[in-house]
């Protein structure tokens, strides 16, 4: 036993003193001198193109490093110096000849004396088993200059062995993976995880944002534990989810290389590094190695109100159909997120009436703490003098594309306090639930504002008294698509009346699928059966509409099926449309579909022969492998051929994501008196009524009245003049990511995308008397603008990227029925009418001393107009043409 006991105390002595004499991570001789050449450079562009077509610079310098002091209780522990000499600023793309902006420059005159004098001040790096434990640079160095230092220092961070961990370096806390071969260690960051304090932000829904890609890798050549060669690579891409064409990307390398090695200065001696640090310099502190934020001074920009004095006449009315208008009011959003409040209430105070609704649109699109307080102490809720202006206030803040608690907070107070227009007071309660659903879609939905609004809309539906009541808090409930709501919906589509019944089934068909249940069907079944009570057509085409579109089973399906021919005629019709439609656009479905029509009972001529002018038809505006955008048009008509609803929906799909672009619902109801008709089963009761409803990017909004009960439509008809009503005009910020990136090579990024329109749908519905005709009429009016704008910042040189996407379009659909016999005579027509594209890129490097370079590139083509199919007997789709077009280009000085 004695033996084995001093057998086991020698094999541990042996053990430890191997371990102590073996480095983790880099480590330096004594007394040497590391002479290191190191280049770091960036490259610009709006994807993948050659070398010479992208922006960018290179630094390069000479790098010494020496080690300091160990640690005599371990290898491992090491203090080193590294220090930059031979600064050299340059083309990344040295074709660029005579047009080099520093062609004749020397270095001090490039980035500065100060900064070139702070770039070669020495910095300490504290090792420990290969990791930083502390970076050692002097006090109040400009924030970029110890960038580049700290991305310079990240490379002497390594592992020897295999593995996964995380690591605090220049880009953040990140997870690491390393993968160590003989004289060769590859590091892949994933900077997905790393934790940096950086502002951003982007739009929640997928069809409108951005998808990011984000890349690190470092390869680590080693020899006797210390590196030959270092070569890191970082690349940051972006593209537009549902146009691939506005795309950017950022390629950052860093390469290390080793030169000589020579005698060096004797280590410090000392017990540990405080005591060396001091020995080194006073002046050394300790400073996180994570890059820090900072912005570089606007030299010669304009003050807010000196822009938008600039900008002011393209935002007049007449303008606003226009791209140059919607370009402008991207422009001002980014000025209004750096202002101050009392600049912004300035401008609004001053601003005369025409122009007011599109600054209104602006102020509340920039989403900063400071425009939300000018706004709302610009507005007076108390006074109707200001309608329009609050309801663009409403409707601007619905379309918020990163809305937070504060938004949502402020609105909450006013709508417990009093109005001048109870539309207004209408208009909050719908757009809170549209900021319910947008912040519960970004993980906010616990937030205590959030909480309480859903409170207040499940509360108010269970206690409203008053019909306008009901109908508030149903289209607030139709945007925030509260799960828990679903049984107050159920119970008002089952007993409710008229609008309400058909309000609440058309909110319950906006829920995704997870949400439509067995349960929730079996009522739905109920509904368009009449199992219990008689309900109007609109009510039971819509539910069945639900069930057809959520996973129906072989027995709902087939119960639909069987049901036509025992419907009104005009619902016949309707239904077997809807059939026919869902089996040629191929729907999820179809297939159930097919397998109950295999039953004769069901798949008859005498089923699918049903006359009438009802219809539904769905088609592709366009369509790609990866995207798709589609229009749906649905009519009902009563029996007596006055229109019940048309339903006009425009969606946009890329993958399994998918944004209701626009939906535009005209109905009608109670007009059998005007032409001595007879109403259909179940609507005997129904007031004279016809209005409008809109769904804009998925927010609905406040639906327009045409006219409501008789004597307001008699009124209506004898003073009609044929003018379109509004549903929603104004600006709208659409697109929305800005984010700033940390650059591992030290260099500060940012990426911005914005996209916005002007838009204008309005809508009309004619009937004569006389001519015993109707006519319907929806106009969509658009100018879209998408900018990108990349940068890559030193401080002292700045590259980057602007382009620009542009177009104006319209669509319009148009709708006439005779009823003067049966069946009656239905004209119907929708147009796309022709539409430029436009596409410019600017491609730029500049000094900080004003010179630059520039490229500049545009294309444009034309989109044809055409009529596109609204049935089943016309239903080629309407193809775009791309005309070729000159592509002009130019570069040079400016």
């Amino acid at each position: 036993m004695i033996l084995l006991a001093v057998l086991f105390l020698c094999f541990i002595s042996s053990h430890s003193a191997s371990v102590k004499g073996h480095t983790t991570g880099l480590s330096l001789n004594n007394d040497q001198l590391y002479k290191l050449k190191y280049t770091t450079e960036v490259l610009v562009d709006g994807g993948e193109r050659k070398l010479q077509d992208s922006v960018g610079y290179r630094i390069s310098s000479e790098v010494d490093v020496v080690l300091l002091w160990r640690n005599p209780d371990g290898d491992d522990d090491q203090l080193i110096q590294i220090t930059i000499t031979g600064v050299n600023v340059e083309n990344v793309n040295q074709q660029r000849g005579e047009k080099s902006i520093y062609k004749g420059k020397v270095t001090p005159k490039i980035t500065g004396k100060e900064n070139l004098a702070a770039l070669q001040r020495p910095v300490l790096l504290h090792l420990v088993h290969g990791k930083v434990k502390e970076f050692y640079s002097y006090e109040n160095e400009p924030v970029p200059i110890e960038n580049l230092k700290r991305g310079l220092a990240s490379l002497f961070q390594m592992q020897l062995s295999s593995g996964t961990t995380n690591e605090v370096d220049i880009s953040g806390d990140c997870k690491v993976t390393y993968q160590a071969q003989q004289n060769k260690v590859v590091k892949t960051k994933a900077l997905d995880t790393c934790k940096i304090e950086r502002s951003g932000f982007t739009t929640a829904n997928q069809v409108l944002g951005v998808n990011s890609k984000a890349t690190s890798v470092t390869t680590y050549k080693i020899e006797d534990s210390f590196v030959t060669a270092v070569l890191a690579e970082e690349t940051r891409a972006f593209a537009l989810n549902f146009l691939q064409t506005v795309a950017g990307k950022i390629v950052s390398k860093q390469k290390l290389e080793l030169k000589t090695t020579e005698a060096g200065p004797r280590m410090i001696p000392g017990k540990n590094v405080a005591g060396v640090i001091k020995a080194v310099g006073s002046k050394y502190t300790s400073i996180p190695l994570v890059g820090q934020a900072f912005q570089s001074p606007c030299k010669g920009c304009l003050s807010l109100a000196e822009h938008w004095q600039t900008i002011r006449k393209e935002l007049e009315p007449d303008n606003l159909s226009k791209a140059e208008s919607v370009s402008s009011f991207l422009a001002f959003i980014q000025h209004l997120r750096t202002a101050k409040r009392e600049d912004i209430l300035q401008i609004l105070k001053a601003e005369k009436k025409e122009v007011l609704p599109q600054l209104v649109d602006a102020v509340t699109s920039a989403q900063t703490p400071d425009s939300l307080e000018a706004i709302l102490d610009f507005l007076d809720f108390k006074s109707d003098s200001s309608v329009v202006l609050q309801e663009r206030f409403l409707y601007a803040c619905g379309f918020a594309s990163h809305p937070d608690e504060e938004l949502l907070r402020a609105l909450l107070s006013k709508f417990k306090g009093s109005f001048a227009s109870n539309d207004i007071r209408e208009t909050v309660m719908i757009i809170m639930g549209a900021l319910v659903r947008k912040l519960c879609q970004n993980d906010d939905c616990k937030l205590k504002a959030v909480v309480e609004v859903k409170k207040l809309i499940l509360g108010g539906l269970e206690k409203a008294n008053k019909k306008e009541d009901t109908m508030m808090y149903l289209l607030a409930l139709k945007n925030a698509l509260l799960p828990e709501g679903i049984p107050l919906l159920l119970k008002f589509v089952e007993a409710g009346e008229g609008p309400i019944s058909h309000l609440a089934a058309t909110t319950l068909q906006r829920y995704p699928v997870s949400f439509i249940t067995d349960e929730v069907k079996k009522t739905l079944n109920r509904i368009y059966h009449q199992n219990h009570k008689v309900h109007e057509k609109t009510v039971r085409t819509t539910a069945a509409a639900i069930i057809l579109n959520n996973n129906p089973s072989y027995m709902d399906v087939k119960n639909i099926l069987l049901s036509i021919g025992e419907l009104p005629k005009e619902m016949n019709k309707y239904m077997l449309t809807i059939i026919q439609d869902i089996l040629r656009f191929e729907m999820p479905a179809s297939k159930m579909v097919r397998q109950v029509l295999k039953e004769m009972v069901a798949y008859n001529y005498d089923r699918f022969s049903k006359s009438g002018s009802s219809s539904a038809y769905t088609g592709y505006i366009d369509r790609s492998p990866r995207a798709a955008s589609t229009y749906s048009l649905d009519i009902l008509y009563s029996g007596s051929g006055i229109l019940r609803r048309s339903n006009l929906n425009i969606f946009q799909y890329i993958g399994k994501a998918d944004l209701h672009a626009s939906q535009v619902v005209i109905e009608a109801q109670g007009l059998e008196s005007l032409i001595a008709a007879t109403p259909d089963e179940g609507e005997e009761k129904l007031d004279s009524y016809a209005g409008m409803s809109a769904i804009l990017f998925d927010v609905q909004l406040r639906p327009v009245t045409f006219f409501n009960g008789y004597s307001d439509l008699m009124s209506k008809i004898l003073s009609a003049s044929g003018d379109p009503i509004s549903v929603v005009k104004g600006l709208v910020l659409l697109v929305d990511h800005s984010q700033e990136l940390q650059l591992q090579s030290g260099l500060k990024a940012n990426m911005d995308i914005q996209g916005g329109l002007a838009i204008d749908i309005s809508g009309s519905m004619e009937f004569s008397l006389w001519y015993r005709e109707s006519k319907t009429r929806v106009k969509n009016r658009v100018a879209v603008v998408i900018t990108t704008d990349v940068t890559v910042d030193s401080s002292f040189v700045k590259a980057g990227l602007e382009s620009r996407v542009e177009t104006e379009a319209g669509l319009e659909f148009i709708s006439t029925v005779q009823f003067s016999q049966y069946p009656f005579l239905v004209c119907m027509q929708m147009d796309r009418s022709e539409a430029p594209f436009r596409q410019s890129e600017t491609k730029y490097e500049r000094l900080s001393t004003g010179r630059g370079y520039v490229s500049r590139k545009r294309k444009e083509r034309l989109i044809s107009g055409c009529e596109l199919p609204l049935h089943q007997e016309n239903s080629e789709m309407c193809n775009m043409v791309f005309p070729p077009q000159p592509e002009s280009n130019s570069d040079g000085w400016f």
